[in-house]
Order: C-alpha cells, then structure tokens, then sequence
C-alpha cells in the first residue's frame, strides 16, 4: 500500500529546541513540539527516559529559551502574548508545576541569563529603560538593580562566575566588524573590556569553564571563526584548529581539560572536541548539522540534537568511552528515509567573481516534465542554509516544486569577507545573487523558466519586495513576502532601540547613508512592479513590523491594483492576529501559513 505524504504530515514532524542541562549534568531540559505545541521535558540522561512538564505554560511561538537554577528543581523562563516578544519572565517548579511571574514590564524584551553562585539572584537582560542592558533581581524579595548602563545593546550570552565577576559580549562602537568580551563586578563596582582583539574584529565569549580559570572566546580576526580558551589567571589566549574552518566553542568538560567546539564547512555542522593541553582534536562522525552539545554524566556522554537532509532531528547521546552514538529519541513519525527527497549541495555563479552556494530539492522528476520552481531566500540576513532536515523544502518538493536555497553574500559560514559583503548595500548585491539564482534555475532542464517565483521570511519577505521592484525586469512569475520589510527607514522608525543599532551597524546612520536606506527599499521602487504578491504578516511583530507591508499593500491599492486570487495587478494579503515574528514552532500554525504557501504557488505558478 502506497503511503500518503501530505503537507500535514510533513509540517506536523516535532522538533527539538533549546536542550540544556541541569547543574549536575545527570538531566536534560528541552522544548518538544511533540503534541503539536511547545511543551518543556525533562529526560535522565542515564536511563534515556523523558516527561512532559508543562501543559500549555509555554507560549506557542518560541523565541527565546529557559535557564536552570541552582537547586535543579525551578526554571526560569520568558513568556509574550500572542508573539509580540514583550516577554515577561516566570519561574517554573517542575516538581509542583508551579509558574510564578517575577516580571511585569508588558512594553520590555527581557530574558532570563544565568543564576548567581549561590542561586539567590538572577541575572537578565531587559529593555525596560530603553537599551538592552542587565539586570539583577533578587528572587526572594524580587527587587531589580541595573547592572549595566550602556547605549547600545548587550545582546545574548552573559554567565555569573564563582569569582563575582560577570562575563558577557557588547560592542561599544558602531562599527559591525567589532565585538568585544566584557568583565563587570556582581555589585557594579569595576568593568572592564576583557578580550580585543582588534578594532574589527568580532570576538565572542560562550561559558566559563568550572573550576573558574578559562573562558571560551571565538574571533573573526584571521577571516573566520576561530575557537580558543581566555586564561583568567593569566590573560593568555590558547587557539585551537588550523584557521580553516569556521568554528564556534560550545562546552567544557567538567573537568576543564576538553573543549567542545562546533565547526561549520560547506553548510554542515560538525562537534570536534579539542584536548585542551595538546590542541588534539577529535571528529565525531556526523553528517549534516549537529548542536545543542553538552558534556554530561561526569564527561562521559555527549549529548546533542543532529539532523541531515534525510533525517529529521534526532536527540542522542554519545558515550565517549565506548565511542558510540546511542539515540534517545529518534524521529517521532513513521515517515522513513525512503520517504524524503534528498538535497543536492550545489555552488552558481553570480555576477562577480563569487560562487554562492544554495541547497537544491527537485520532486520525482520525469522524464520531460518541466516544473515550477522556487528561489527561498532565507532570514538575517546573517543567515544560513544547511545541508540539514528543511521542513519547508521537502514540503514544496512533494508539491511538485523545485526549490533552491541560496546562501547569498551576507550569510554566515563562508568567511568574514563574504559575510560582509552586503554591509551598506542590502538589495544591491545580495538581490544580484537572488536574480542568478534564478538564472541557475532557468539552465536546469527540467524547470520551466516561465514559472519561477521567489519568497521567504523575514530578511528573505524583505528580499522578496525587492525582487518584485527594484529587479522586476528579470522575469519573477511571482513572489510571496512573509513577515518582510519594505522600507528600511519606515521599519528603522517603528523599530526598537536594539533593533535600530542593528541596521545602523549594516547601513550606516540614515542622515550619512540616505541612498543606501533609499536604494534598499522596496518602497522606492514599487512603481515598477509587474506581478502577483502575497504578503503574510503577524499583527504583533516586533522585529518587521506588520506596518511594513501594510504601506506595501496600500501603494498598490493607490496603484489601482486589486486584492484577488487570479489576474495581472492583483495581490493577496494576509494578516495573523495571534502571530509576531511567525510561529513556526507552533505546528498548527506553521501548517496553516505552509497551506498559504503552497495554495498560492499553486494557482500563480
């Protein structure tokens, strides 16, 4: 009997976030979407047995994940409405199912970072005065102190260590070839730039080591990311690898002498662990894309979610001793290998001297046939596409499409200079690597050129306008903008602090760059546009604000053009009440925006 592989069944396989282990390393927490919404689950990393926790606690669309306390017994972790990621943050016992709030602050982004030594205070970052900065609460009485003041953000990564000094990564300038690793005092009293390398170069710390002497740092200075330990006693930097490969430090041993490191070549991800006297590495022999690593059970597991194009995420253990891989919790369908289309990892050129490279899906193909196809252009845009398990490209391939997914200048991966490319230039020669790959599509012999459309998320719903207008000559069937931006100013207005000094960093201030703002916006060119669009947007979206394509969708109305499902001059547009930044962890909801998709592709292609 000929198994059915719907839309449903593909975009209903669940998916791992955020594992991390507790402070004894015999347990794991993770967010599981296994009974189609985000859950939080405890496994014993001993006995590879798991439970449900929470029952509807966690908000749906998760972007934002959870810290351990000291008595592994409470979590803490960030809850919004309806995405609109002004998050609040909870504490969680998973022994009494008790969820108490500890903030209150419904116009702030704040996020739970570390707990102190003595597991009393909590340490968080929260834009409640404006910038990101950290913060410190007191978990008995709850009363907040200020850590940091600075005027532009302190993103991710912050750790308490045992020496009362506090760790975390901020970049004092404007320049985005610049990051600098940070120390300050518990109280505040004394901060200091720890780790700088240079003036552009990005220089990042992850953990601290247990018994408190190293940091782990990664920097861009030689080209790529390169992995070492900070020696705290002695300011001495130790790196690791030969510089070829973009590597990026995850954990300790506990015992301070291994160091687990994430290497990322030719769009796969792969654990080395480096012996932290010799500099030895050793490769574990994986495929496609591996993280969420984790030493545990006295250094004798590894323990890590992996996936490859084939295989939808697995979490398992690697037992060090016997070196052996054990999976705990294998792929929750009865969909098997045979099931999926394979991706082809391919390279095209485009219209300098640069290959880009893309991951390519075709459905069944026969003989003859020609196809629609598809160019996903993927968020960031310091993005990446993997050779790993793509929900979105195996939906479309069983739908009959062709779709391409390019890693275009400005993704991560292929070194510091290609990442860089695009700085002060967003929809110049990023749009250019769009336009040749459709050009690659075009030469494939079973694509048929006339039905070619272009879509994605985020920075890739902001590439879509852009294709649709400033390139609107080069032949787009049609496109689909999901959660996009139209006008970079526009979206700099309605845009928070920390979000501002972002696309200052890739596009310069507006008043010395206003070319640059104007020549990668939509919105000055969308008199040229000659084909069908959808928008898809969540009301609460705080990073792409749902006014951006709003504006988009009434300048076409000015236009003249018509909201319909057939016809030149005609667009569709979509807005989601209950959604920010889309929801793709939510499988209900993912589905129903994959239907929108797949539907509209369908009758416009």
């Amino acid at each position: 009997m000929t198994k059915e592989i719907t839309l449903e069944k593909l975009a209903s396989i669940p998916s791992f976030s955020f594992i991390t282990p507790n402070h004894k390393k015999d347990k794991i927490g993770f967010y599981w979407n296994k009974t189609k919404r985000q859950e939080f689950y405890i496994l014993d990393i001993e006995t590879m047995e798991y439970k449900q926790i929470t029952d509807g606690e966690l908000p749906k669309a998760i972007r934002a994940g959870f810290i351990w306390l000291k008595d592994d017994i409470h979590i803490t972790y960030p809850r919004d409405v309806d995405g609109d990621e002004q998050h609040n943050i909870y504490l969680y016992n998973t022994e009494t199912k008790e969820s108490t709030q500890l903030t209150d602050t419904p116009k702030a982004q704040e996020y739970p970072l570390d707990v102190s030594p003595d597991g009393k205070k909590l340490l968080f970052s929260s834009n409640r005065h404006d910038q990101l900065n950290l913060f410190i609460m007191d978990l008995e009485t709850k009363e907040v102190q200020q850590l940091t003041a600075h005027d532009k953000p302190v993103w991710s990564y912050a750790e308490w260590s045992d020496n009362g000094w506090i760790y975390y990564n901020f970049n004092d300038t404007y320049n985005i070839k610049n990051t600098d690793v940070w120390a300050i005092k518990e109280d505040g009293s004394e901060i200091k730039k720890l780790v700088s390398i240079s003036e552009n170069s990005n220089d990042f710390f992850r953990v601290v080591s247990s018994d408190g002497k190293y940091l782990t740092i990664s920097s861009d200075e030689i080209g790529i990311n390169q992995s070492g330990i900070y020696n705290l006693e002695t300011d001495e930097i130790t790196w690791f690898g030969e510089g070829k490969y973009d590597e990026t430090p995850s954990r300790f041993t506990e015992d301070s002498k291994k160091l687990v490191v994430l290497q990322n070549h030719e769009a796969e991800i792969k654990p080395l662990i480096y012996d932290i006297e010799t500099g030895d590495a050793k490769k574990l022999p994986f495929k496609g894309l591996t993280y969420y690593t984790s030493f545990c059970m006295d250094d004798r597991y590894l323990v890590y979610m992996r996936m490859d194009p084939k295989t939808p995420g697995v979490l398992s253990r690697y037992d060090l001793e016997k070196d052996l891989e054990e999976i705990i919790i294998p792929p929750q369908t009865d969909l098997t290998e045979e099931d999926f289309y394979d991706q082809q990892y391919i390279k095209y050129p485009t219209f300098d001297d640069f290959e880009i490279a893309a991951t390519l899906y075709t459905p069944k193909l026969k003989p003859g046939k020609k196809y629609p196809a598809l160019v996903n252009v993927h968020g960031g845009p310091t993005g990446q596409y993997f050779q790993m398990f793509d929900m979105f490209s195996q939906v479309f391939a069983h739908e009959g499409f062709v779709i391409l997914n390019p890693n275009i200048r400005g993704s991560t991966g292929y070194g510091k200079e290609f990442m860089e490319l695009n700085l002060k230039d967003w929809g110049g020669g990023d749009g250019q690597d769009v336009v040749w790959a459709k050009k690659y599509l075009e030469k494939l012999d079973y694509v048929d050129s006339d039905r070619i459309g272009v879509f994605g998320g985020s920075y890739g719903g902001y590439m879509t306008f852009i294709q649709l207008t400033k390139y609107a000559e080069e032949g787009w069937k049609t496109g689909s903008a999901w959660i996009g931006i139209s006008d970079l100013k526009t979206m700099y207005d309605k845009s928070k602090p920390h979000f501002q000094f972002f696309l200052v960093q890739h596009l310069g201030t507006y008043e010395e760059n206003k070319e640059v703002w104007k020549n990668g916006s939509a919105m000055s060119f969308i008199d040229n546009i000659k084909k069908p669009i959808q928008m898809i947007h969540g009301v609460n979206d705080p990073r792409c604000p749902v006014e951006e394509s709003r504006q988009f969708r009434d300048k076409l109305i000015e236009m003249g053009w018509k909201e319909g499902t057939e016809g030149d001059k005609t667009y569709e547009y979509i807005e989601f009440a209950d959604e920010g930044h889309g929801a793709f962890s939510d499988i209900s909801m993912r589905i129903r925006t994959f239907k929108l998709f797949v539907d509209y592709f369908k009758r416009r292609l």
